[in-house]
């Protein structure tokens, strides 16, 4: 098994350099586990920090060879659960699939101060078929 922790160039930077955002673990027969650290953005609302969030998941797992398709557990921290639906419809507008393993948590307060919601992922992604 083959750890690599990055930050790709290509995806939104981490907000300093104490953590990766990506922990990549190739695992035995040839699929690989991505562990995405917590991702906030900037945004007037729940809606639109959402947005943004799933945008830099998206680039982040597009820079290791996956998609949100690839999504098998998320974890999300939203500084008040009455604003729950609001991020579950954006939330539905990126994962539109079969719905990964979830839990979300109110947290009083995000590293962040303006962040409301917080969201960090685990993709699957499988191993290259071989050619026929």
């Amino acid at each position: 098994m083959k750890v690599t922790l990055d930050s790709p160039p290509s995806a939104p930077q981490p907000a300093n350099a104490y953590y990766s955002q990506v922990a990549r673990v190739e695992l035995p027969g040839g699929g690989t586990l991505l562990y995405v650290s917590g991702q906030v953005a900037d945004g007037a609302d729940v809606a639109a920090q959402s947005r943004g969030v799933f945008e830099a998941i998206e680039a982040l797992l597009r820079a290791h060879g996956a998609t949100l398709a690839d999504i098998i557990n998320i974890r999300t921290y939203l500084t008040d659960i009455g604003t729950l639906h609001e991020y579950g419809a954006v939330r539905r507008e990126f994962l539109t699939g079969t719905a990964p393993t979830s839990m979300t948590f109110e947290a009083s307060k995000l590293f962040k101060p303006e962040a409301l919601v917080e969201v960090e992922v685990v993709a699957a992604v499988s191993p290259p078929r071989p050619a026929a």
